[in-house]
């Protein structure tokens, strides 16, 4: 079991450092270790920040974050992340989980459809500063449950924003991690944590997310593109197949 957390860590650092989507692998590892969901949340959330803590380093240090320019939307990631880890806590997940399947089929229709994705910047529709109540929404959701969070933050950059793919997916790194880390100290506050778990999969997350940001990095939206399609796809089948969602029974299946 031990190898299986590592190895889901390991691929969830590389996807998420590219296209997002990391807890596709590390939700149902975690799952099926037998750990019980808000502790799996808070476990999941420990090994997730300690990979983005390396994308981020390697997506700064390549000059693709813009901390003067998104600062206002790191705020309204905190707080929103904050709102989320306090009421998942008090509420079952399972209606948010339902809503992700229509938003990661809106997301794969985008990315297939849209020309501008590339890493070309286009005409933006809002300003930076107007993007922080959507970057309040996206740390809310990551905060409460999280899997697709960095495709549609990158997605919703490139839209609204009119960042390139390369320049939104480093950008969204640095909300993800705001996040990521307001969460997790709400979670460790409440004991929702094992420790020991979250290490050795944030190790192998570190690799995964140094390798894939290398290779976004390098490549930029001639690989980020199709990863966000195809993570964004799988997602959504995981969801909509999960017997412990809403979506099988609404369906009647």
């Amino acid at each position: 079991m031990t190898a299986l957390l590592a190895a889901a860590g390991f691929g969830a650092g590389f996807v998420d450092a590219i296209a997002g989507g990391g807890g596709l692998l590390t939700v149902p590892a975690l799952l099926a270790a037998g750990l019980p969901p808000i502790l799996m949340l808070g476990t999941n959330k420990a090994q997730s920040t300690i990979g983005t803590s390396i994308a981020v380093w390697r997506y700064h240090k390549g000059g693709l974050i813009e901390w003067r320019l998104i600062w206002r939307s790191i705020l309204g990631s905190a707080i929103g992340a904050a709102l989320g880890a306090t009421l998942v806590q008090h509420i079952h997940a399972s209606t948010l989980r339902a809503i992700i399947p229509v938003l990661m089929i809106g997301t794969i229709i985008y990315f297939l459809v849209s020309p501008r994705m590339t890493d070309a910047d286009a005409h933006a529709r809002l300003s930076a500063k107007s993007f922080a109540p959507i970057g309040g929404l996206m740390g809310f959701y990551d905060g409460f449950f999280g899997p697709g969070t960095g495709s549609i933050t990158a997605a919703c950059l490139v839209e609204l924003v009119g960042m390139g793919l390369k320049r939104a997916t480093g950008n969204t790194k640095a909300l993800n991690l705001t996040s990521n880390i307001v969460a997790l100290i709400l979670f460790a506050a409440a004991g929702q944590m094992l420790w020991l778990v979250a290490l050795i999969m944030g190790l192998a997350n570190c690799v995964g997310a140094w390798l894939g940001s290398h290779l976004a990095l390098k490549h930029g939206a001639a690989v980020i593109r199709p990863l966000l399609i195809l993570v964004s796809l799988a997602l959504t089948v995981h969801v909509a197949l999960d017997p412990a969602g809403p979506v099988r029974h609404w369906l009647g299946y």
